[in-house]
């Protein structure tokens, strides 16, 4: 089975390019020979067919789940890129609902997205402009205009998504835990007992391959640090894993949110000879 899924693998890293090329050539009016088209279809539903195939033997053969089996077929990175777009539109949903996402009964829930909103909206308005006036000068070829609009409206939808993540994913702190998140593609959880020391610092240059330190800015600022006894596992965008003892974070009241950190610590651990 490892030796099926790996040959799936290398044909849709040959299918898939060879359609995009196709794609390209119908949209520039260059229309490929009809068995070279023939071809190219009927490679992409013996990929789906196998797929499907495999899929089902998993699932049902080898007792997986639907999830476990998934995971097995397509690649990690595929599948994280492909959750983050589902969380931002879902995102757009909760955002026009007014709800938030993971914050539990009894959380504190801190704010983060007021100051990138003006950069968002401003770059969603150019989108929106660029995808106006695209529509104008492509008319006159159909296809490409309708391939073009589609991405463009999935751009403006990308962005507005971003700022929506931002506001339905709040940093939250509960009885032993503070979970800090960035849009869609952050979400840390730092055990209260694991923070040696959190003060008010602002930051406007952060250094991307510093050892060991998170980085979260919003709107390229950074207005608290933790300093952490013990590291926590930080997940990347495309599953890739890595300990950090600093976390930068903003929030939009970022003193409110580190003298309710400070209580936190202080409840959770007395100062020795007082009860707890």
């Amino acid at each position: 089975m490892t030796r099926v899924k790996r040959l799936l693998r290398g044909v849709a890293y040959l299918v898939l390019p060879g359609e995009l090329v196709l794609l390209v050539c119908l949209m520039a009016g260059l229309r490929p020979p009809a068995p070279v088209l023939a071809a190219a279809e009927a490679a992409v539903l013996f990929l789906l067919l196998a797929e499907a195939a495999v899929f089902l033997r998993l699932w049902r053969g080898e007792g997986l789940t639907p999830r476990e089996a998934v995971r097995e077929l397509v690649p990690e990175p595929v599948l994280r890129l492909a959750g983050h777009e589902l969380r931002l539109m879902w995102s757009l949903l909760l955002w026009a609902a007014r709800r938030r996402s993971g914050v539990g009964p009894g959380d504190r829930v801190f704010g983060h997205a007021r100051d990138q909103a003006a950069l968002l909206f401003g770059f969603g308005f150019v989108c929106v402009v660029e995808a106006v006036g695209m529509a104008y000068l492509l008319s006159p070829w159909p296809v490409l205009h309708a391939v073009v609009l589609v991405l463009d409206v999935y751009t403006v939808l990308f962005v507005v998504g971003l700022h929506a993540a931002s506001v339905t994913r709040p940093h939250t702190l509960s009885g032993d835990t503070l979970r800090l998140r960035q849009a869609a593609h952050v979400d840390v959880r730092i055990p209260l007992e694991r923070i040696a020391s959190a003060s008010y610092e602002l930051v406007f240059t952060h250094d991307k391959k510093e050892e060991g330190v998170l980085n979260l800015p919003v709107g390229a600022q950074t207005s608290l640090t933790l300093t952490l006894s013990d590291p926590v596992e930080s997940v990347g965008l495309l599953g890739r894993t890595r300990q950090v003892h600093t976390v930068r974070c903003h929030a939009d009241d970022a003193r409110d949110l580190l003298r309710a950190v400070t209580r936190a610590r202080t409840a959770l651990a007395p100062p020795p000879g007082r009860p707890a």
